[in-house]
């Protein structure tokens, strides 16, 4: 479609002017697209893919969390594939999630809300617009919502009407969390205690063009965002005057926000004070993600700020995404030493700052791959012999039960 050919999308489409118009990192280039109307208009009129009540829930059981009466685990994957949300795969990252989150409420005897990394998390924020293959550069992979992780030019360009694809795979396996969910709670003393529930979805709000057309008004006249239970704000989206910011603080979900070790104070009380103005308990998520090296300096005066401002924020330790690293060969990977110690230097700092540590958000495999180094991994050179990650290292099974232990 040539600029001339462009056609604005009905208002119903493009969203309220609040985040029109603001700055939006890592977005897509496919507004000219021949696909691009098309699909922003199917979506919109699509069912939504969570439902008020489930909102509800989640944001009672958080708020449960943030009083200091129960845990919250979140993993999954790094980049989900649309091949692998089938039944099987589902069920098998849904046994792990599940594994997990009972291995934490044994270990804290506390009940576990279990939230994860599924049904959407198909985009990702890359660092360069760019990477090399077989001497070819090629534009960069940014999850299968956006292009292919086939390295051809063809199957990298950004193409709109795989949203369609995400949201139909999502509806697949959202579809199972729901069943999992009544499954898992019927007729138990977790149902009827209200908390511990789960599992629910959440991926981060990225493509403003996806979340923007999964808005929907519900009964009450406010908005909430269809596409997942818990959408999340990460570390290179989370500018105060940034589109993703105004949009998920005009949604009913809880919300999510990632802080690396460059967040400023003053920042992270402009993002609390749009985020969560009526100071809520349930519906902010602070995620530290610091790293081994950083945490002890820059997470004490964030989280001391974010007392004193009054917000009751759910704070959670990515220990993953601060811990990157590469190995002689150039490949990432991460340690699992190096994960164990931020989690474990990130509870010390909550629980000195009179903060409730609430949990741990992870990024693990349902299979038992060798993407980062220990337990069985026990070095390096093991690294890539099961590397099947569309992006970042995982955790398997076992490293990230080890990881639990010691939060434990």
């Amino acid at each position: 479609m040539s600029v001339m050919q462009e056609r604005t999308l009905p208002r119903s489409v493009a969203g309220p002017a609040a985040w029109e118009g603001l700055p939006a990192e890592q977005q897509p280039h496919w507004r000219y697209h021949a696909e691009y109307l098309r699909t922003r208009e199917a979506l919109a009129a699509a069912p939504s893919l969570v439902t008020v009540a489930e909102l509800d829930t989640l944001r009672r059981n958080l708020a449960t969390v943030a009083a200091g009466r129960a845990l919250l685990l979140q993993a999954g994957d790094c980049a989900e594939s649309l091949a692998e949300c089938m039944s099987d795969h589902t069920a098998a990252k849904l046994a792990v999630l599940n594994g997990l989150a009972d291995r934490l409420a044994a270990g804290a005897e506390a009940p576990v809300v279990r939230i994860g990394r599924i049904g959407g998390q198909f985009a990702k924020p890359r660092s360069q617009p760019v990477e090399w293959h077989d001497g070819r550069e090629l534009p960069v992979f940014r999850g299968h919502l956006v292009n292919s992780d086939v390295p051809t030019r063809a199957a990298r360009e950004h193409d709109p009407s795989r949203m369609l694809l995400g949201y139909q795979a999502s509806a697949r396996v959202l579809r199972m969390l729901r069943e999992d969910r009544l499954r898992r709670t019927a007729g138990t003393a977790v149902a009827t205690a209200g908390i511990g529930s789960g599992p629910w979805a959440s991926h981060e709000a990225l493509v403003i063009d996806y979340e923007g057309s999964a808005i929907r008004t519900g009964p009450g006249g406010g908005s909430f965002l269809g596409s997942t239970h818990l959408p999340w704000i990460g570390e290179r989206t989370r500018q105060p005057n940034s589109a993703h910011v105004r949009l998920l603080s005009a949604m009913d979900n809880p919300v999510g926000c990632k802080l690396g070790p460059s967040t400023q104070v003053t920042d992270l009380l402009r993002l609390c004070e749009l985020l969560d103005p009526d100071r809520v308990p349930g519906r902010l998520v602070l995620i530290a993600r610091m790293g081994v090296a950083h945490i002890a300096e820059t997470l004490p005066p964030l989280v001391t700020a974010v007392r004193r401002a009054g917000h009751p924020a759910v704070w959670l330790s990515d220990p993953m995404h601060g811990n990157t690293v590469r190995t002689g060969d150039g490949v990432k990977t991460r340690h699992l030493s190096d994960l164990v110690d931020e989690v474990l230097a990130c509870r010390a700092i909550l629980e000195r700052s009179g903060v409730h540590p609430a949990g741990l958000h992870l990024e693990v495999a349902a299979d038992d791959v060798t993407e980062c180094v220990g337990g069985k991994v026990s070095g390096e050179e093991m690294v890539q012999r099961r590397y099947t990650t569309l992006c970042d290292p995982r955790l398997n099974p076992e490293q990230a039960h080890e990881l639990v232990e010691a939060w434990t």
